[in-house]
């Protein structure tokens, strides 16, 4: 399973990785933070259930410095959500590195103005949780995939995506000319963007990955799990109905990065996304950069 992930090292000039391969589970539900907070916690507690108790124990705290928690995270998480009123929640095994387990949280306010270029009908309060490979290696994909299967039970998602990730800083603009490339070789891979997405996803979706959840509206659009399951002729793929409003496709057994360099085009990937083409959204709103022409050129690697 592992042997399809492959080994990626970006260093700073410090000798520091800032990129990195390994895997992430993400959600986007379209409600505001105050709807969804309590659960947003309880999403935190059953990953520290899967990875260990222990795993989150540094934080960025009010001054921008990494400081090691006093408290458990879902004690901090809670404090910095409910009682201080903040919608974002960053946690962390080490203190300012790339680290191997990362939650980040990121809500919004339905109801109030933004400074972004997009309307709040494109906005939604994100999650989403880090995985090493070293984990995958050790526990295989059983746990990672049982998680994700029981924060899409939990959590009140419109979408959601789990499998290979590069795990990065985003906020270091440096970084995105390279990922964008590598992204395009390994296609199977995500750029997570919490922060971004969370102010274009909407209800809609950000892409295709290995495990894809799919809720309403965009299930509804489709014609429903049976129509979907109709169209996904691929080996391999699988459909299932996570009730009346929600499916999750999953694209093989086992998670894939793909390699273009080596033919390894992901067929199963680009007939998703065919199907789900149009309602498949861009970052390129909030990010009206210089790299928007790469990163339009790796949102559409299933396309073009």
């Amino acid at each position: 399973m592992i042997a399809t992930l492959p080994s990626i090292q970006i260093l700073a000039r410090t000798g520091a990785v800032v990129v990195k391969e390994g895997f992430s589970i993400c959600f986007y539900m379209h409600r505001s933070h105050d709807d969804v907070t309590a659960v947003v916690i309880q999403a935190l507690e059953l990953y520290l259930q899967t990875i260990g108790r222990q795993a989150l124990t540094y934080a960025p705290f009010d001054d921008g410095y990494w400081q090691k928690l006093e408290v458990p995270a879902p004690d901090f998480a809670r404090k910095e959500l409910l009682e201080r009123g903040f919608a974002r929640v960053l946690l962390n095994d080490s203190a300012g590195d790339l680290g191997e387990y990362q939650f980040v949280y990121q809500g919004v306010a339905l109801d109030a103005p933004y400074d972004y270029h997009t309307p709040t009908k494109r906005h939604a309060s994100a999650v989403s949780f880090w995985f090493p490979v070293s984990f995958l290696q050790s526990h295989g994909i059983k746990p990672f995939r049982d998680l994700a299967l029981a924060l899409a039970k939990l959590l009140p998602f419109n979408s959601g995506h789990a499998g290979p990730s590069f795990l990065s800083w985003l906020g270091i603009d440096d970084l995105l000319q390279p990922m964008f490339q590598l992204g395009l070789r390994y296609p199977g891979m995500d750029i997570p963007d919490e922060h971004n997405n969370a102010y274009t996803v909407g209800d809609q979706l950000d892409g295709v990955h290995w495990m894809n959840f799919i809720g309403q509206p965009v299930l509804g659009a489709v014609g429903g799990t049976e129509a979907l399951r109709a169209r996904l002729t691929h080996p391999g793929t699988s459909v299932e109905s996570l009730g009346e409003d929600r499916a999750l496709v999953t694209l093989g057994a086992e998670p894939d990065a793909g390699d273009t360099a080596e033919g390894r085009r992901l067929p199963a990937y680009r007939e998703l996304a065919r199907v789900l083409e149009p309602w498949l959204t861009s970052r390129e709103a909030v990010r009206p950069y210089h790299e928007n022409e790469a990163l339009l050129r790796w949102e559409r690697r299933f396309l073009d």
